[in-house]
């Protein structure tokens, strides 16, 4: 089992069983933790439709400028009287009823699209959703169809409480993604059930459990890149938990690993984008994924894509009304599923990036170009993705400490946010041990491990020891008993001393964490004991 960030975990903190149990924790929590910052950023879970699709009728007319200061009484009032004349179009019958059907969707649906804030709580309390809901039924012109899609999907874009107030709708926005919709109608559908789906984990199950993971699948599938991407986006919002069984029926639906590599494979990066975000959560979540993932040239695309990119600097997203700037993702997303894939799966490292094929140098290459970037997430990932790599085999160690990267992580480690100082040392203490795949503590490979010292990287983990994080207290004390543990000629110790390591590792004294408490005392009296100093 790959032994993913913590490797050189000491027998008296876990049994590697336990170790390769927190690797797969940690995939989990960073698929969370990741969702979080898409949210956080402004590249939205949820996303209002601002413009026609591509291929409709109106795709080709002048929309009209956005509405920025209309003021907001009016704009209620016309919100309000536009929900009116949807239910007086309902009982409109004989000619021409159909295309009053039409205007008065259309004219709530720019009032949704066109408004700076959309006046979706307004809509709501005039009674659109249940009006809208019998404009969806069967039977409805796709035009309809489509125009009370849009409405809902942008509905479906607001607070959480208005998100949820599409629950009655849901049925029918399922249905309209069959095979026997047309592919607008079914990528509108799409969207608002992707709105839906990005607000919480309740309303995922919900869509789950109404069916609507296949039908979003098949989609995904589509030659048409927007449907494509659409539906991928739609799926990166449904699976991605904390519950795995999404993620593990996604992967077994038949043609959905074909399709991920296909429009991978693909130039439109707004595509492979979105895709790369379902190979996030179904690498995050899926031990079934991951290892049929790995197993397929996804891996040599994440690469290649990675490797391709000149723009580092594009990534954090410039976005206007929830718009989408989707190169400023693609690079964050292919380090995501890089970092998941080889901590998932030893076939990753051990098969897949064996030391002296290309691709093994192409990604190496490709993260040490990101962690000399200026971008603080990237170099998170890049450091998640190489720590990885470095808890591998004894070649793929030497691979990594003999290259560029070292220098630079062993400068992150002093110089970087906390969170990359964490991923940096989870490498470079990988660098330093090798499993003995039983109880034992991990044999030292102890060049590494002068050669990191000497480099100046001892303060930077008794840093981490004094960190109110428990998780990088415990790395940091794991490092230090590799240091006097196994630094040659028994200067361990003194090193450890002459950096304050001592006063470091005694504020757990009394520590409440009873794990750290036990682990601390016990490093400070084996080798800080009655005898040391002594000749």
């Amino acid at each position: 089992m790959l032994l993913v960030t913590i490797a050189f975990n000491l027998s008296l903190v876990r049994s590697l069983v336990a170790v390769h149990n927190s690797a797969s924790s940690r995939r989990r929590e960073h698929a969370i933790a990741v969702g979080k910052e898409r949210r956080e950023a402004l590249m939205r879970a949820k996303r209002v439709c601002r413009a026609p699709l591509s291929g409709s009728d109106e795709a080709a007319m002048e929309e009209g400028d956005m509405v920025i200061d209309e003021e907001k009484a009016n704009l209620e009032a016309r919100t309000t009287q536009a929900v009116e004349e949807l239910k007086s179009a309902l009982s409109t019958q004989g000619k021409g009823a159909q295309k009053k059907k039409i205007e008065v969707l259309r004219a709530l649906r720019r009032l949704l699209s066109q408004s700076e804030v959309p006046p979706v709580e307004t809509a709501i309390k005039a009674g659109a959703i249940p009006l809208l809901v019998q404009y969806l039924s069967f039977g409805s012109s796709d035009e309809q169809l489509l125009e009370a899609a849009w409405c809902l999907t942008n509905i479906a874009a607001g607070e959480p409480e208005e998100t949820k107030s599409l629950l009655p709708a849901l049925p029918l926005l399922i249905a309209h993604l069959g095979e026997k919709s047309s592919t607008l109608v079914a990528e509108q559908c799409a969207w608002a059930i992707g709105n839906v789906a990005g607000e919480g984990a309740d309303l995922r199950s919900k869509l789950l459990a109404q069916g609507a993971l296949w039908p979003l699948a098949r989609l995904m599938l589509s030659n048409k890149g927007s449907t494509a991407r659409t539906a991928a986006w739609a799926l990166s919002n449904l699976i991605k938990g904390p519950d795995p069984k999404a993620a593990n029926e996604l992967i077994s639906i038949d043609g959905v690993l074909n399709a991920i590599v296909r429009n991978l494979e693909k130039a439109d990066e707004e595509l492979a984008t979105e895709v790369a975000w379902v190979v996030v959560y179904l690498s995050a979540l899926s031990e079934k994924a991951t290892s049929l993932i790995v197993r397929s040239s996804v891996p040599q695309l994440l690469i290649g894509r990675l490797l391709a990119s000149e723009n580092l600097q594009l990534l954090i997203p410039v976005s206007s009304d929830f718009s989408i700037t989707y190169h400023s993702f693609c690079i964050f997303t292919v380090l995501r599923s890089l970092g998941n894939l080889v901590a998932g799966d030893a076939y990753m490292v051990d098969s897949v990036l064996t030391v002296g094929n290309s691709i093994t140098d192409q990604a190496v290459s490709s993260l040490i170009k990101c962690l000399k970037s200026d971008s603080r997430v990237l170099k998170k990932e890049a450091s998640w993705a190489m720590s990885n790599i470095a808890a591998g085999s004894f070649e793929h160690k030497k691979l990594i400490f003999a290259s560029e990267a070292m220098p630079l992580l062993m400068h992150l480690l002093a110089t970087a946010q906390f969170d990359i100082r964490r991923e940096a040392a989870y490498t470079l203490g990988n660098l330093c041990v090798v499993p003995t795949g039983n109880a034992a503590p991990p044999n030292i490979i102890v060049n590494h491990l002068v050669a990191i010292v000497n480099g100046g990287a001892l303060p930077g983990f008794i840093n981490l020891v004094r960190s109110a994080d428990i998780e990088s207290a415990r790395l940091g004390l794991q490092f230090l008993e590799l240091v006097m543990r196994g630094y040659p000629n028994g200067q361990g110790p003194q090193l450890v001393e002459r950096e304050d390591g001592i006063e470091a590792m005694e504020r757990f004294q009394f520590h409440e964490n009873e794990l750290m408490r036990n682990m601390a005392n016990g490093l400070v009296d084996k080798y800080f004991g009655e005898d040391y100093g002594l000749e």
